[in-house]
């Protein structure tokens, strides 16, 4: 199977998930990260989240979070598609009042917003193994950013749903760090 082939059912698979979820259910997830994030996360570091399309596991609980306990919190910005991804700060974790409509029509920090680099990076995905390996959703944003910045802690979030034996790595693909779903926390690795 190809990435591109492996990307749609992944996507498929992942909708239908979501879709099934009660809206009851869904809203008590994701609101406290798990102890062995907390003991992965050092005092003072900026934390890195992202604004959750539909389909995704939601990270604004997360960013509620570590705001309250005192983190700094930053979302990726994109200047147009093909703009390198960058991180801008995100003041109000408890709302959107600082965000934008950004190029791929997900909400982003304004451009005016100050440039964070995050020391510890919660970050969506398509696919992830137990081992740490994560498929995106084909742009290579994630993992060109944490090329360029090797002492960033990846974390993906997701769904139990998006679990897979293995992936069609490539050697520019990023490892996680950990992995956070519902219902289990894999890594550290």
């Amino acid at each position: 199977m190809t990435k591109q082939q492996l990307r749609q059912q992944l996507r498929a698979a992942r909708q239908a998930h979501v879709e099934a979820l009660p809206a009851v259910t869904k809203a008590l997830l994701f609101r406290r990260p798990p102890s062995p994030l907390l003991d992965m996360v050092p005092d003072g570091a900026s934390v890195g989240l992202y604004h959750a399309s539909p389909w995704e596991a939601p990270a604004s609980g997360y960013a509620a979070f570590f705001a309250e306990a005192g983190h700094a919190i930053a979302l990726p910005r994109f200047a147009s598609p093909k703009a390198e991804m960058q991180f801008r700060a995100h003041t109000d974790p408890f709302g959107e009042s600082d965000l934008e409509r950004g190029a791929f029509d997900l909400l982003q920090p304004m451009e005016s917003a100050p440039s964070l680099i995050p020391d510890v990076l919660i970050m969506p995905l398509l696919g992830f193994t137990a081992q740490g390996a994560r498929i995106g959703q084909g742009g290579g944003h994630y993992d060109r950013w944490l090329a360029a910045h090797p002492q960033t802690l990846a974390i993906g979030l997701a769904w139990d749903c998006q679990l897979v034996e293995e992936l069609p790595l490539e050697p520019h693909d990023i490892p996680l760090n950990a992995v956070i779903t519902p219902t289990r926390f894999y890594g550290p690795f």
